[in-house]
């Protein structure tokens, strides 16, 4: 995989954190998941299946949703220099509406979302690569 499906691999793992954070995931829920990854990052021809497939993954592995929160930001730093802010927001906006999808929103996913800003704000990516990846 490239630094930009390695990118997309987290937020698939991020959102699945966010998703399993308070429980069990719905059939309707990883449907939204879907759907949303979708919505959120269909510009630029981005490879949507990496994030869909994580989430099936680890949906099986019954990973907990902490190290899967440590996994995704360590892929996320190693491949921190096409981390757009752009791609930044997108990240987070995905998270969010994971979340939202079915109400209410925990208490466990509002944290999970929250640590992600927190920890993200600090990572910059280089405007060289993620503008090259862009034209």
């Amino acid at each position: 995989m490239d630094s930009i499906e390695n990118l997309h691999y987290a937020i698939g793992q991020l959102a699945f954190s966010v998703a399993f954070s308070d429980g069990k995931i719905q059939k309707e829920e990883h449907t939204k998941f879907l759907e949303i990854v979708v919505e959120e990052l269909q510009k630029n021809d981005y490879n949507f299946d990496l994030s869909g497939i994580v989430f099936q993954v680890l949906e099986k592995d019954k990973i907990d949703p902490d190290t899967i929160y440590e996994w995704a930001m360590k892929e996320i730093k190693t491949n921190s220099h096409y981390l757009s802010p752009e791609l930044k927001d997108k990240f987070i906006s995905v998270m969010e509406k994971v979340a939202m999808a079915f109400p209410p929103v925990t208490r466990s996913e509002t944290n999970i979302i929250n640590r992600f800003k927190k920890d993200i704000a600090g990572i910059h990516g280089d405007p060289v690569f993620f503008n090259e990846q862009i034209h």
